[in-house]
């Protein structure tokens, strides 16, 4: 039998131990690219499976978290006189 490669297997998508806001930066940018990797890799199936539609739902989930924390970073440096 031979071995699949890389490019075959599924990415894993790891789900967060905690809930998205309780996550550290690190968590959260580590569990968005497994996101990222796991969407890329269902676009290029054909048909493109419907977990794709799942996956992409949860990344937006956590591009607004990450947002929301950027936002607030660069409004409390800009709140100081």
């Amino acid at each position: 039998m031979p071995a699949a490669t890389a490019s075959q297997q599924t990415p894993a998508v790891e789900p967060p131990k905690h809930p998205l806001g309780a996550l550290t930066t690190y968590e959260l940018r580590d569990y968005r690219r497994q996101l990222e990797r796991a969407i890329a890799y269902f676009a290029a199936q054909d048909p493109v499976p419907a977990a794709r539609d799942e996956l992409q739902a949860k990344l937006d989930t956590v591009a607004a978290e990450q947002d929301s924390r950027s936002r607030l970073a660069g409004t409390r440096g800009r709140s100081r006189p």
